[in-house]
Formats: structure tokens, C-alpha cells, sequence
């Protein structure tokens, strides 16, 4: 009985939540011709669904929601009892549009929305070139160690920590020039959340009035706090 009402409030929770929506996320994927799609969003450090909608032969998607402020959003498709994918974006009031494919899911998706989304995806391809850049070296420090080259084997150690204090740097900078964007204390508390205490206060202390009250801005303060205690 219990369980029941539990349901039923979960039902009116959501349904309250579709006539209330300010956010649309549409889109389609590819040859998928069943499963089950959901829009999430981290609660307590775990993913919760907000919508859902089974997908039987049509691939074309709408799940809605309401947002109190921008904040990252995850698609996720379930392939009945198949692994589960994922596709995090950065959601703003208004439509945002993913399109994507079900051999890739992850790696296809496009993605058209808001401008923090815009800004995350400028971050996440500078990203992906100390990615590569990491590799390199990875696999350098493989070779000189196979070839017992000491001296090449500080070298790539040396470059490598290079590469980290270069990625830090280029996050914090990235926040502090988008201050007034949700996205600096996103990558703060999600990116950098161990950096020396000093740049995260120096990205805090940038913040405008409603950035610093928003979702990540809060989480911010909240890890900054924490940190001080230590």
C-alpha cells in the first residue's frame, strides 16, 4: 500500500513538473528502434529520472522538465537490459536539441541548446587536446622506460607534470574570463575541485552576484568552505 502511494505521488510529482515545464529537450537517434530514453539530473550525488518516454519504431524524442537555473542535464538510453548510455549537456530554459546515432551514441551526439552548452563544448575541445598531448607523452615514458633512457624518462615525467599545472591554469582562466556564465563555477567543483585553494577563491571572488547564487555557485562556495576546514 506504501509503495503504491508512492507511485502515485511520483506520477503527480512528474506530472506537475510537464505542465510546469520551461525546458524541452528533443532530438532522435538513429536505428534505434526500441528502448526507453530519460532525462536525468544529479540529486545528492546520485542520477535521478525527471522524464521518460518509451521508444517503439519512431526515434524521434521530447522529454521536458522545469529549470530553477541552467544546469547539466544527462540523456540516457536504456536498450532494454542492454549496457545504458549517456550524454551530459549543459540545459538553459528554452529547447535544446540532441541527434545522435545508436551505434555511437555518446560519441555522435550533436548538440544545438544553450550558450553555456556552447562554452562547455569550446572547454571540452582544449581538453581533448591535453588528452592527446597526454597520450604522447604516456607513451613515450613507455619507450624510454623499455630502453632504460633515464634521462629520457625525467624528461616525459617533467613534461607530464607540466601538462597538469598547463591544464589547471588554462581551466581556471577559462572560468575567470566566462565569469558571468554558469559554466566557471561548473568547472570549478566539477574540473578543478582540488586545485590550490587560492584559485578556487580567485574564480569565487570573479563571480557575479546571480552566478554565485546559482546551483554550481553555491556548490562553490559549499567546497570552498569545506576546504578551509581542512
Amino acid at each position: 500500500m506504501k509503495r503504491l502511494a508512492f507511485i502515485i505521488t511520483l506520477l503527480i510529482v512528474s506530472s506537475c513538473a510537464k505542465d510546469n515545464s520551461n525546458f524541452t529537450l528533443k532530438g532522435t537517434i538513429k536505428d534505434l528502434k526500441k528502448g526507453t530514453v530519460y532525462l536525468q539530473k544529479i540529486e545528492d550525488s546520485t542520477l535521478v529520472s525527471i522524464d521518460s518516454l518509451n521508444i517503439i519504431g519512431e526515434s524521434l524524442f521530447e522529454l521536458r522538465t522545469h529549470l530553477d537555473a541552467p544546469e547539466v542535464l544527462y540523456l540516457k538510453l536504456d536498450k532494454h537490459g542492454e549496457e545504458d548510455y549517456l550524454i551530459p549537456f549543459f540545459a538553459a530554459e528554452g529547447i535544446t536539441e540532441i541527434n545522435t546515432t545508436l551505434k555511437n551514441f555518446f560519441m555522435d551526439a550533436k548538440i544545438k541548446g544553450s550558450v553555456q552548452q556552447e562554452k562547455l563544448e569550446e572547454y571540452k575541445l582544449m581538453m581533448e587536446r591535453f588528452q592527446d598531448k597526454n597520450l604522447e607523452l604516456i607513451k613515450n615514458n613507455l619507450e624510454a622506460r623499455r630502453s632504460q633512457d633515464s634521462l629520457e624518462i625525467d624528461s616525459s615525467l617533467k613534461e607530464y607534470n607540466n601538462l597538469i599545472i598547463r591544464k589547471y591554469l588554462y581551466t581556471i582562466n577559462f572560468a575567470i574570463n566566462n565569469k558571468d556564465s554558469e559554466i566557471a563555477p561548473y568547472l570549478a567543483v566539477s574540473e578543478i575541485s582540488d586545485a590550490n585553494l587560492k584559485y578556487l577563491d580567485t574564480i569565487n571572488k570573479a563571480l557575479p552576484t546571480a552566478i554565485k547564487s546559482s546551483k554550481y555557485g553555491k556548490e562553490l562556495q559549499d567546497l570552498i568552505d569545506e576546504r578551509k576546514k581542512e
